[in-house]
């Protein structure tokens, strides 16, 4: 396969990815200019692998090794994207999306090292640790995909961007927590469950006794989204795609599961938050 056969083909492939596995994100790509479709498909379908890949390892030392694969390929020399990628569509689209839009590479970086958390079950620190994690993940993330979508507007969309990360993170956090608890992970803040007059052994537990963390929780996130759809109106058209996702997974927080009006309600959130 030609070179720009490859680098078509691992678009593909990166865009079912997303297709598959992120609604949120994958509908978002649609108010996206066509040209930089490709560049959101390789980023968002890179975030989606690495979130997973706790998900595949039954130890930590596989999951960091796996990570530092990833280091290795947005660090590596290979002048072809497709051998940089050492035969992964993702990485090859992903090496090729860097490279073409300059994105700084150690953005990703901090997101891989940030994900090691992900690994282990220690748990959670304070309020502004886990909004350090948030802005590391969920809204690094973000704020890569405005730099594809429009490098110069991109640094009005920070700060929206992080506040919406970290709501989605807490919206994210809250939904996954029975999958959490299976693993003995606690993504809660500390500070959250001892205000709530909570440890560690009773958040894991769960039931009633955990719904006062729950709400604390949930009023965290929704302090956060206020902040980021404040600063929605500052931010150009150009770069909002890249705010869609994270703030529509924040307006979910407190939900226990997806409703069958989601598909609706997202398009139609997507479609006014555009035309603000």
């Amino acid at each position: 396969m030609t070179g720009d056969g490859a680098q078509e083909s691992a678009y593909a492939e990166c865009a079912r990815i997303v297709q598959d596995g992120d609604a949120d994100r994958a509908v978002s790509v649609g108010f996206a200019p066509e040209d930089r479709r490709d560049g959101l498909w390789a980023l968002y379908a890179f975030a989606i692998e690495t979130a997973r890949i706790r998900d595949h390892v039954s130890q930590p030392m596989p999951g960091e090794i796996r990570l530092q694969w990833w280091r290795d390929r947005l660090t590596s020399k290979e002048a072809e994207a497709e051998a940089a990628g050492q035969g992964s569509p993702v990485a090859t689209a992903l090496v090729e999306t860097v490279r073409r839009y300059d994105l700084p590479v150690d953005a990703f970086e901090r997101y891989l090292d940030a994900r090691i958390f992900d690994l282990y079950s220690d748990p959670m620190g304070d309020r502004q640790e886990f909004e350090a994690y948030a802005g590391e993940t969920q809204s690094a993330i973000a704020m890569l995909a405005a730099m594809i979508l429009d490098r110069s507007a991109a640094p009005v969309a920070a700060e929206a961007a992080g506040h919406a990360g970290v709501a989605a993170c807490a919206a994210l956090v809250l939904r996954d927590a029975e999958r959490h608890r299976a693993r003995h992970q606690i993504f809660v803040p500390s500070d959250i469950l001892g205000a709530t007059g909570l440890d560690a052994s009773a958040w894991l537990a769960g039931g009633p006794a955990a719904e006062p963390a729950r709400e604390a929780m949930v009023a965290f996130g929704r302090d956060h989204l206020a902040r980021a759809e404040a600063q929605i109106d500052r931010l150009g058209a150009s770069v909002r795609p890249a705010l869609l996702p994270v703030l529509f997974a924040a307006r979910g927080i407190g939900q226990k599961s997806r409703s069958p009006t989601e598909p609706l309600r997202r398009l139609w959130f997507y479609w006014r938050t555009m035309r603000r």
